[in-house]
C-alpha cells in the first residue's frame, strides 16, 4: 500500500477550511500539518487551487445484483460512485433473489469483496415473516435494516401491524423505512385510472404518489419508534408536510433522523415535461415550494443526511409507459457535482455538504473511523476543481444503465482525484478498477 502526501490542499472538515498537507500510510490518514514537504512518499499530489473534501457515505443505493444484473452491478456502480466522489455505501435488498436471511446478506458481501471498489456495507431487508432474521443481524457488521413501509421496486411491501411492531421492538440496530402508505397510493391511481385508462400522464406522479401517502407513513413510522424507543431512519424525504415530524438540531443524540436525497433537492414537477418517466422515482419528485422546503430543512438540520437513492434502470425500461416504466434514476455519480451546484448558487456552504454527506452519515450509523479527515481514520477522500466546469455526458458515465437524468447539464465544478482507504480509485479522469474496497464497520 502506497505512501500518498498531498500538499496544499484547502481541506474542508469539521466546520473549518484550512490548507494543510497530509500524509496517508497503510490506508490510513497518518499526519495532517501545515507543511509536511519533507516527507517522504511514493506518490505526491500537489492539490494548490483544490478543494479535499472527506469522501461521501451513500446510506441509500440500489446497485441491483444479485438478479438485475442486466441493469447493473456492485463492480459496475461502484465504479460510477468513486468517480463521483463517493467512497461509501450502503446497498438496499430489493435484489433477486432478496436479502432477506443473513445468509443471503454474506452471499453479498462476498460479492463486493471481489468486485467493489468503494467500501460497502449492505442492508438486511424486513418482510411479514423474517422477524427472527432481523433478531439475529450482526449490528458490528451491518449497517441496518430495511422496512419497505410502501410498496416499492421488488415488492417487499410490510403491511403486518404485529409484525412491525415486531421489527420495530426487537431489531438491535437502525432501521431504515421506505414510508408511502399504500392504500392511498392505490386510491389515487384508481382517481387516475378513470380518467386516463393506463395511459396517465407522468406529470400525475407527485399526485398519485402523494404528499398524503408521504406523511400518513412518515408518522406511522415514527410513532412505532417512539412507542419501542427503536433507533429509526426515515429515507428520501420529498415533502415539506412531513419535515415538521423531525426536530431541527444536530444528529448527536436522535434517536429518529431523517434522510433527503438529491434529486429531490434538484429537480422539481416543473422538471416532468422535459424529463418523463427519466425522473420517475418513489418517493415522486414533488412541487417546487417541496424542493425549497427540504433545502431549507438540510440547513435547519431537520434533515441529517444527504444521499441518492441510486437506481439503475436501462433506458429501454424508463421510456415505457406511465405503469411500466420503473421507478428510479442513476444519480451516485454526480451526486457531489450537483450539490456543489448548491454552493455555487449560495444556497450550501461546503461545511454544510461535508456534514450531510460524511460527517453526519458517520456519527448516524456509527462507522467506525470514517467519515472525517482525522489523524488515524481510514483515508477516503475526494479532490474536486471548484473552479473546472464538467459535463454529465453518456460518453463519461460509468453507470451500467448508460445514462444520467443530469445528461447534458455543465456543472460548475469537477472530480479531481478519489482515494479509498488509501488507495487512489480514480484520477484525471482514469479509474484504476484494481483496487477493491472495505466491508464498514460499525462501533456498537
Amino acid at each position: 500500500m502506497k505512501r500518498i502526501l498531498i500538499l496544499n490542499a484547502r481541506v474542508v472538515n469539521e466546520g473549518e477550511i484550512r490548507e494543510k498537507d497530509l500524509l496517508l500510510a497503510e490506508g490510513r490518514i497518518s499526519r495532517i500539518d501545515n507543511d509536511l514537504s519533507g516527507q517522504s512518499a511514493d506518490v505526491v499530489i500537489d492539490a494548490s487551487g483544490k478543494t479535499l473534501l472527506p469522501g461521501l457515505i451513500d446510506d441509500q443505493v440500489h446497485f441491483r445484483e444479485p438478479g438485475f444484473i442486466h441493469k447493473a452491478t456492485i463492480a459496475s456502480e461502484s465504479r460510477a460512485a468513486v468517480a463521483g466522489g463517493t467512497t461509501s455505501f450502503m446497498e438496499m435488498p430489493n435484489t433477486k433473489p432478496q436479502t432477506i436471511t443473513n445468509a443471503l446478506l454474506e452471499e453479498k458481501y462476498q460479492i463486493a469483496a471481489k468486485t467493489s471498489m468503494a467500501n460497502y456495507s449492505f442492508y438486511l431487508g424486513a418482510t411479514n415473516d423474517n422477524v427472527e432474521e432481523v433478531k439475529q443481524v450482526d449490528a458490528e457488521n451491518v449497517c441496518g435494516v430495511k422496512v419497505f413501509m410502501g410498496a416499492s421496486t421488488g415488492n417487499m411491501l410490510v403491511d403486518n401491524p404485529k409484525t412491525l411492531e415486531k421489527i420495530f421492538a426487537n431489531s438491535p440496530i437502525l432501521i431504515a423505512t421506505h414510508c408511502e402508505d399504500t392504500a392511498t397510493i392505490k386510491a389515487n391511481e384508481a382517481r387516475y385510472r378513470e380518467v386516463y385508462g393506463a395511459d396517465i400522464p407522468v406529470m400525475y406522479h407527485p399526485d398519485i404518489r402523494s404528499v398524503e401517502a408521504c406523511y400518513k407513513s412518515s408518522e406511522m413510522a415514527i410513532s412505532l419508534a417512539k412507542q419501542f424507543d427503536a433507533r429509526l431512519h426515515v429515507l428520501h424525504i420529498s415533502t415539506e408536510k412531513e419535515l415538521a415530524l423531525f426536530p431541527p438540531g444536530p444528529v448527536t443524540n436522535k434517536r429518529i433522523t431523517a434522510e433527503a436525497c438529491v434529486h429531490h433537492m434538484f429537480f422539481s414537477a416543473k422538471d416532468y415535461q422535459e424529463k418523463g418517466t427519466l425522473i420517475k422515482c418513489n418517493p415522486a419528485i414533488k412541487q417546487e415550494s417541496d424542493r425549497q422546503a427540504i433545502l431549507q430543512a438540510i440547513l435547519d438540520d431537520r434533515i441529517d443526511v444527504i444521499a441518492t437513492d441510486h437506481a439503475p434502470h436501462t433506458m429501454e425500461e424508463k421510456q415505457s409507459s406511465y405503469f411500466d416504466a420503473p421507478s428510479g434514476l442513476p444519480l451516485i455519480q454526480h451526486a457531489l457535482l450537483s450539490l456543489l451546484e448548491h454552493y455555487h448558487r449560495g444556497v450550501f456552504s461546503l461545511e454544510k455538504i461535508v456534514e450531510k454527506t460524511s460527517h453526519a452519515v458517520a456519527e448516524l450509523f456509527q462507522i467506525k473511523d470514517r467519515g472525517f479527515i482525522r489523524e488515524g481514520y481510514w483515508a477516503d477522500l475526494v479532490l474536486v476543481d471548484l473552479e473546472n466546469p464538467s459535463q454529465a455526458s453518456e460518453r463519461n458515465i460509468y453507470s451500467k444503465c448508460g445514462w444520467s437524468p443530469f445528461e447534458g447539464y455543465e456543472f460548475r465544478s469537477r472530480i479531481d482525484s478519489t482515494i479509498v482507504s488509501g488507495n487512489i480509485v480514480y484520477q484525471g479522469g482514469k479509474l484504476y478498477p484494481e483496487v477493491i474496497g472495505k466491508r464498514l464497520k460499525f462501533s456498537r
